[in-house]
């Protein structure tokens, strides 16, 4: 079994040890190795100047690796972004809205999906919605909605208020691909927490996006998108470096021409001090052994003394309850239905317990150098403020 106070050691930085940090969901620390990556990113441009990309690239190849590792796809097309958002608009812009201008969701969606469609819904286009809850049968309302007009199903496969993992989306993906209709999996609560597997889930031919600031302690500017094998499709919103292998054919033809597979849905000019970071967290992950399995161990064994230690106060739950999720269909973190979440987060917070709310929910995440102490004296925190409230 993991033990987490040998682990926090690798995060002095973050002072993980001091500090009761539940945002585990949210904002993992970073291993100090993360630093020294980084400062390697400035060396290297002050050194090589404009000759830092090939050095970058490197960098870059490293983190697609460890998006395939955690995909269990070893040869996944994976397109980098700096955040979920700008793949996500490459996938749409991809799409064939002209001749089906319909897009099917839930309404359980992070706000990067939630927020965009429901702008475009503003514009014109058919954004139709199904009930994310039961999550059990989320896939079955999403595969009813889906029609002729319809371009793509965009769902999690984690939902984000309540870690509710999504059941069935193979079965989703294979009745999106008898209709010709494309299929987007939000990953990002479920990867380096719950093992994935795109093969095993059925996800063959999805686009999954994801990144790294949650669970995965890469810190900002590190997503991704895996993309189909041998898909062909032309995304409007690309950058130059879509077209890296194929600027004489563009040049040739007249025509915007494309790379192969992920190249398509590349961007342009970046920061590549991100890449380096999560490269060498990725290489140290690799080091420790924090196998999506064992970290799955590790997040099981936490989520579980929070529920239990929770339940145990015997609070009213109309002020306070953990949301019902049977243990095996509970991803990374425990969430509370409370009567003002975000004030109550607040005042864990003031209390030195890192945690947030969603809504009406409070999220109290731990991480794998949270230890069982730590867990405890967060659960007599949060009764004590429950009851003076």
């Amino acid at each position: 079994m993991l033990n987490p106070s040998h682990l926090a050691r690798h995060y002095s930085r973050f002072h993980v040890a001091e500090r009761l940090l539940l945002t585990g969901h949210s904002h993992q620390a970073w291993p100090d190795v993360g630093f020294e990556a980084q400062q390697q990113a400035w060396l290297d441009a002050a050194e090589h100047l404009d000759h830092k990309w090939a050095l970058a690239e490197e960098q870059a190849e490293r983190v697609r690796d460890g998006w395939r590792r955690l995909l269990g796809e070893p040869c996944a097309e994976v397109a980098l972004g700096q955040n979920t958002h700008e793949l996500v608009c490459r996938f749409l812009s991809a799409l064939p809205l002209d001749r089906r201008p319909r897009l099917v969701t839930s309404d359980g969606e992070f706000h990067t999906i939630r927020r965009q469609l429901d702008r475009l819904h503003e514009a014109g286009l058919d954004v139709h919605k199904v009930p994310s809850r039961p999550a059990e049968t989320l896939a079955e309302r999403l595969m009813a909605a889906v029609d002729d007009r319809t371009a793509a199903v965009l769902v999690s496969s984690v939902l984000f208020e309540t870690a509710e993992i999504v059941s069935a989306l193979g079965d989703l993906a294979a009745a999106c691909g008898s209709r010709g209709v494309e299929l987007l999996v939000d990953a990002y609560h479920h990867l380096n927490v719950v093992p994935f597997d795109v093969e095993g889930l059925g996800l063959g031919r999805a686009f999954v996006v994801g990144g790294g600031y949650k669970y995965c302690q890469l810190g900002e500017g590190n997503c991704f998108l895996r993309v189909p094998p041998d898909c062909a499709m032309r995304p409007v919103y690309t950058g130059w470096f879509a077209e890296f292998a194929a600027l004489e054919e563009t040049s040739r033809t007249g025509e915007v021409a494309y790379g192969r597979g992920a190249a398509r849905f590349a961007g342009a000019t970046y920061d590549p001090a991100s890449h380096y970071r999560a490269a060498a967290v990725f290489a140290f992950g690799v080091q420790q052994d924090l196998t999506p399995e064992r970290l799955r161990e590790v997040s099981r064994a936490q989520t579980g003394r929070l529920v239990s230690g929770i339940e145990a106060l015997d609070l009213d739950p109309a002020r306070l309850r953990v949301e019902a999720v049977p243990a095996d269909r509970r991803a990374g973190f425990v969430a509370l239905s409370a009567a003002d979440a975000p004030t109550l987060a607040r005042s864990l917070v003031a209390a030195g317990v890192w945690c947030d709310a969603r809504g009406e929910r409070l999220r109290l995440g731990p991480a794998p150098y949270v230890t069982n102490e730590q867990l405890l004296r967060s659960i007599a925190l949060l009764a004590d403020i429950v009851g003076r409230s």
